[in-house]
């Protein structure tokens, strides 16, 4: 059941992140799913080394889940305008 309510809170996640970072990004509900998982991870990975979060707790919250995909997609940008240029 923790599976389902990741995989639903990372395609929320995603959606927002997208929808805030607006632009040409890989397309379809599992990417979108994924980058919101992975931002989750990162904003929870960020957190522990900046002291917000302690290992154990539950995690990042919505909000910080959305800044971590936010930073995840401007980082793909980047990483993919500088192959295409």
């Amino acid at each position: 059941m923790h599976l389902l309510w990741s995989l639903i809170i990372g395609l929320v996640v995603g959606v927002f992140a997208k929808a805030i970072h607006p632009g040409k990004d890989p397309g379809g509900i599992v990417v979108t799913m994924l980058i919101g998982i992975v931002g989750s991870l990162l904003a929870g990975f960020l957190g522990r080394m900046l002291g917000i979060y302690r290992a154990g707790d539950a995690g990042p919250g919505i909000i910080a889940s959305v800044i971590g995909a936010v930073i995840l997609l401007t980082l793909y940008r980047a990483v993919t305008h500088r192959r295409l240029a």
